[in-house]
């Protein structure tokens, strides 16, 4: 049930001592789709912008539309995932990480594996 999947969601961030949040929306009115977007700043300063849009499909979340954008205090990116059909000859098409200047293949990712990412680089 996709009210399950905002809920953990929910719960992965605010369960998170070293971030304040900034912003977070959830959109959750309908039980076939739905939204999240947010802003968490965390110690260093450093950002996570992120958003989904997912719908309920075969008894699971597909994310229709993702990015989790990470960048340093002086707003420079650090990473990014994203599904924007932008890079074709990636093989993982159109799931996609941004490290600096480069593109890499990479599968969508849950936002948990995403903040783990993060606080392997602060820490």
């Amino acid at each position: 049930m996709l009210k399950n999947y905002w809920s953990r969601l929910y719960s992965t961030i605010v369960s998170r001592g070293d971030l304040e949040i900034d912003e977070l929306t959830i959109d959750d009115r309908s039980t076939q789709r739905g939204s999240i977007k947010g802003l968490l700043r965390f110690s260093d300063h450093s950002q996570l912008i992120f958003s989904e849009a997912v719908r309920w499909q075969n008894q699971q979340p597909l994310k229709e539309r993702y990015v989790y954008h990470y960048q340093n205090a002086q707003s420079e990116l650090i990473f990014r995932y994203d599904n924007a059909p932008h890079h074709p000859m990636i093989a993982t098409f159109p799931h996609h990480k941004h490290v600096g200047m480069k593109v890499e293949p990479a599968s969508a990712p849950d936002l948990s594996e995403v903040l783990k990412e993060i606080e392997l680089l602060i820490y």
